[in-house]
């Protein structure tokens, strides 16, 4: 294997169990006979030449390093089958009453930079750093061995893609994948476009607590920034009415697609941006026995957390004053910038300049199927608090 050589500052990040190195620790690159060592298997070597284990490095990423072994033993050969085999023995171990979820997650798999999401008998994946673009010939056939499906789908079109030096394209790589594949998540049938959705398809993190948000629901429910009426369709059997809000016309038109499919005759939607839209029903004096608050990530990078924090302050603050006493608020930040502590604190002050008195009633993240690393905060990105109004 080529040798990477890292400063004390990266030998302690990787001691105290992170498995990034960032360029600026790199002290060292030398390679085996020349060898380019672009997006291959590195052993990863102290400053006194102690190794430390392997990783994916990246000759351009800020993130050079991803550790995928650690101590002096090389990486196993069947390493990829045996994590891969392992992610899904996992999932498959959740009882997920659904067919559309996350196989693997990436560093909370130990597969650094690869993302596998299915959906019915097709799966998605995304190829996020050189090394798992690389070795997409060795992981196709591995998913076609342990899980037999109609066909593999490449959405490696995401944006962090460049930062590794990597194009951004859509293809095939097994058999075939059509262009709108049926799923369902509990009583509640989607269509997924898996070559333009979001994501891979659907925003599938949010699954469990959907099923939270409709234990808690009643009466005249709001569902602002819906997406694909996700949360709105878990709400109708329990609620009234359900209000689904999204700034995208094609949004909507895929929340009136999902209703009708459904049959869900209580639910209303239409296109509006959800700041707007609460600051109109306030002035309209409207109340809503539970509303949801799912917003696309406010803070990309460190620098959007201030601006993004006044956003969530803001949303929080008008639906509290919409919301009926005895109400619910499910709210959500994707932020992994603003941690769950700083959304906390943005709840508080929301409550305060509502002068509403408000409990938390649960405290959620991502579904068990996005696995949080306890040593990698950055695997923590959802928040979402359940209120309610006293």
């Amino acid at each position: 294997m080529p040798t990477v050589t890292i400063s004390a500052k990266g030998e302690a990040r990787i001691t105290s169990g992170h498995p990034w190195v960032y360029r600026s620790d790199v002290i060292q690159v030398a390679a085996d006979g020349g060898e380019n060592v672009r997006g291959q298997i590195v052993q990863v070597m102290g400053r006194r030449k102690a190794p430390l284990g392997s990783a994916f490095y990246s000759d351009r990423s800020e993130i050079a390093l991803r550790m995928l072994t650690r101590g002096v033993e090389p990486p196993p050969a069947d390493l990829l089958r045996d994590r891969i085999a392992a992610a899904v023995s996992y999932r498959e171990s959740l009882g997920i009453d659904a067919t559309a979820y996350r196989l693997v997650h990436g560093e909370a798999d130990r597969l650094p930079g690869l993302v596998v999401d299915r959906y019915g008998d097709y799966l998605v994946l995304q190829a996020l750093i050189q090394a798992t673009d690389r070795l997409l010939p060795e992981i196709t056939p591995l998913l076609e061995a342990r899980l037999r499906p109609a066909g593999i789908l490449a959405r490696n079109d995401p944006r962090v893609r460049l930062l590794e030096g990597l194009d951004q394209h859509v293809e095939v790589l097994a058999g075939t994948v059509p262009e709108a594949i049926e799923v369902r998540e509990g009583r509640v049938t989607y269509a997924v476009d898996p070559y333009k959705g979001q994501k891979t398809g659907l925003f599938l993190d949010q699954r469990e607590n959907r099923v939270a948000a409709a234990a808690y629901a009643h009466g005249r429910a709001l569902d602002a920034f819906s997406y694909n009426g996700g949360f709105a369709m878990a709400l109708s059997p329990v609620c009234d009415e359900v209000v689904a809000v999204d700034i995208s016309e094609d949004a909507v038109a895929r929340i009136v697609a999902n209703v009708t499919r459904n049959g869900l005759a209580n639910i209303r939607a239409h296109a509006m941006n959800a700041f707007d839209e609460l600051r109109e029903l306030e002035r309209r004096r409207e109340r809503f026995d539970t509303i949801v608050l799912d917003p696309p990530a406010f803070a990309k990078n460190k620098a959007a957390v201030a601006k993004a924090l006044s956003g969530y302050k803001e949303i929080n603050l008008r639906a509290l004053k919409l919301l009926n006493p005895g109400g619910i608020l499910v709210t959500c930040s994707c932020s992994y910038n603003v941690s769950e502590g700083m959304f906390a604190d943005v709840l508080a002050s929301a409550a305060a300049d509502a002068r509403a008195e408000v409990a938390v009633v649960e405290k959620r993240m991502q579904g068990r199927d996005h696995p949080v690393l306890v040593t990698v905060p950055e695997t923590f990105y959802l928040k979402c608090f359940v209120l309610r109004k006293l």
